[in-house]
């Protein structure tokens, strides 16, 4: 079982690995520029020589990295639209460079433009990015959300939509999010819901699509459209969702990681941690 938590790069990006090392990380999320700021400074090979060195000798793979909050690709806004598509670039141009396996990223919202207008903005968005990145092995992992706000992507069909429409969707997998597609109205508690929740993913999207779970608790009830994290087995899932997916047989292989709240502390992500790696059963 791959278990991890999103890690702070704070004093250098190889320091992530010491970090989810100390809590028992067997995978882990990073971001590769500040999640908050348009702007960010080169990344140097000294930087990117630390990060692959830390890597080879760290038991923690696969790294996956997210994209920054302000990026928009389903911007109605030319201008907004043009930077978002720059800095995504950058992003897949760092990971990438990291060897970072895939950048996890939120579809964006379509600001009131509707939904039509936002899956064919961001189907724009991916074909330019792909035809500018074709030489990088770094995937695009489209986010499950929760629908809050004009946000995209709280239905799979949306997902399976976009995954059709571009011109080359190889590069293309899904990072599922349990806050958000249970806020979304997928049930994930009872062992008829999960089991419900998961054929309609493998209808729709398939899951050999899937390459990442987040695993978050969610303080908000099922279809709320309100995206709040909570702790494992604090929130509205509760423990009964995230047993039956650390014991599932068909998503073993994928790398699970926590995005519960204040996850720059260590010994709070170590406590979610703890939680998930209680629920596993024994094989025997």
């Amino acid at each position: 079982m791959s278990l991890g938590a999103h890690m702070s790069v704070s004093g250098g990006f190889a320091e992530a690995f010491a970090r989810g090392e100390a809590i028992g990380c067997k995978t882990m999320q990073i971001f590769v520029t500040n999640p908050n700021r348009w702007q960010a400074s080169p990344l140097t090979d000294e930087e990117v020589a630390l990060f692959r060195e830390a890597a080879s000798a760290s038991p923690i793979r696969p790294v996956v990295a997210h994209d920054m909050y302000l990026i928009n690709l389903c911007s109605p806004d030319d201008a907004l639209w043009e930077k978002s598509l720059r800095a995504f670039q950058d992003e897949l141009e760092r990971a990438d460079r990291l060897g970072c396996c895939c950048v996890v990223m939120h579809p964006g919202a379509h600001m009131g433009a509707g939904e039509e207008a936002g899956l064919q903005r961001l189907v724009d968005a991916l074909d330019r990015l792909r035809d500018a990145t074709s030489d990088l092995r770094v995937k695009v992992a489209l986010e499950t959300t929760a629908g809050q706000g004009t946000n995209i992507g709280y239905r799979f069909e949306h997902l399976a939509e976009v995954i059709a429409r571009v011109h080359d969707n190889r590069w293309l997998s899904i990072c599922l999010d349990t806050c958000h597609v249970f806020a979304a109205g997928y049930e994930l508690r009872t062992a008829e819901g999960y089991a419900e929740t998961w054929r309609q993913f493998d209808e729709i999207l398939g899951l050999g699509r899937l390459q990442v779970i987040h695993m978050n608790d969610a303080k908000s009830d099922l279809g709320s459209h309100v995206d709040r994290h909570a702790h494992i087995g604090e929130g509205k899932l509760g423990m009964a969702a995230f047993r039956q997916i650390v014991n599932d047989p068909q998503l073993a292989h994928l790398p699970m990681i926590l995005e519960t709240p204040q996850m720059n502390d260590l010994d709070i992500a170590k406590r979610n941690l703890d939680a998930l790696r209680g629920l596993i059963e024994d094989e025997e």
